[in-house]
């Protein structure tokens, strides 16, 4: 046990009790798959035919070898803010790398990053440069993965990332970096509003900027930017489950807590809701699910998005400095909106291949990114 800045940090293993791993064989072996939609394809959401294919593959995981490479990395665990909070921490081998703590997203968990923290800490065995080097934090948020249980309400992405730099605090950085997607990229964007003392800026794969009916700002999109429009209106259109975790987290969790089918079901972001641009492997989603089933997180995952629909925060404007990354299957960030709420963006780039879940499918791209981005 160490207590460092007034934080007491608990080394930790993932060690999953073999009964926990039975019951998820059990409750596999036992699923009542729904019937089927006519077709059975994703337009209904979720099809039978991937649940089928991936609970056999599910059943077949050899848990103990994830347990094994989740592993390969140090974990701790940490209070902040009266809630528990689970981070790995690597440190680089060379001197003098940046602090950079890594948010992920929903429905993800820090074993989001696990393909690029190498990659980071440890330039030179990648073909890189020592002076690239990072030192890397990566939380879970409050909910997420092993920051459980929530012990209160309120946790909204201002309060995670007010722990976040408590964290970053309190593991003896004076200064660092944050590069976020998703749910971290909000995370992120929250502390480009703290700007606190030494802060190096933000890293993020999107920016939620949308339109605020100005006729100028239409009259200045290109081409590229009404395609982004047209991107956002089919989420829109396929992405339930914001509307569900941020009015009834609860009433879904219960299905979500008891039925690993229904959890793999309710993660199709994953699968960028089955429109086939989606490069993350099956091995990956089930990785991701089963961090959730065993950690028990979904019910702490959906009432994050009910606390941040109850708070109702006044838009602000983010003056620190920023880096964008788009990726071709993503979320596109539009840059007449996001520089009207960002007013500091220094970096943006385009990818040709990759989508929500970037560092999971093109990691390579993302760390090449981070350290272009904190070079500068």
């Amino acid at each position: 046990m160490d207590t460092t800045a007034q934080l007491t940090v608990t080394p930790f293993t993932v060690a999953v009790p073999d009964a926990d791993l039975a019951d998820l064989h059990a409750r596999l072996d036992r699923t009542r798959f729904p019937r089927p939609a006519p077709g059975d394809d994703w337009t209904h959401g979720t099809p039978v035919s991937y649940l089928r294919e991936a609970v056999a593959a599910w059943r077949a995981l050899d848990w103990r070898a994830v347990e094994r490479r989740i592993n390969a990395v140090p974990h701790f665990l940490t209070e902040v803010d009266g809630q528990t909070l689970h981070f790995v921490h690597v440190r680089s081998p060379h001197a003098g790398a940046t602090p950079l703590l890594l948010a992920h997203t929903y429905p993800g968990s820090s074993v989001d990053f696990l393909d690029v923290i190498d990659r980071l800490v440890d330039p030179v065995a990648h073909g890189g440069r020592a002076e690239d080097a990072f030192d890397v934090v990566v939380p879970d948020a409050p909910g997420f993965g092993w920051s459980n249980p929530v012990t209160d309400t309120g946790w909204t992405t201002a309060r995670v990332a007010r722990a976040y730099d408590t964290l970053m605090r309190g593991l003896g950085y004076g200064s660092y970096g944050v590069h976020g997607s998703d749910n971290g990229a909000m995370v992120a964007r929250e502390l480009g509003l703290m700007e606190p003392a030494g802060f190096l800026g933000l890293h993020v794969l999107q920016l939620f900027s949308f339109p605020s009916g100005d006729p100028e700002e239409f009259a200045r999109l290109e081409p590229q930017d009404h395609a982004g429009l047209e991107h956002m209106q089919w989420f829109q259109s396929v992405g339930g489950y914001n509307a569900m975790n941020a009015s009834r987290p609860q009433t879904v969790a219960a299905g979500l807590s008891d039925s690993p089918v229904g959890l793999l079901a309710y993660s199709e972001l994953f699968e960028s809701f089955g429109n086939g641009t989606s490069l993350v492997p099956l091995e990956t989603i089930l990785l991701e699910v089963s961090v959730t089933w065993f950690a028990n997180a979904s019910a702490g995952m959906a009432r994050s998005y009910l606390d941040n629909a109850r708070a109702q925060a006044e838009p602000r404007v983010n003056h620190a400095r920023t880096g964008v990354s788009v990726f071709a299957d993503d979320f596109q960030t539009i840059r007449v909106f996001a520089e009207r709420d960002n007013d500091s963006i220094t970096q943006w780039t385009r990818h040709e291949r990759g989508g929500h879940f970037a560092v999971l499918e093109v990691p390579e791209l993302v760390a090449a990114d981070l350290v272009t981005f904190f070079a500068g």
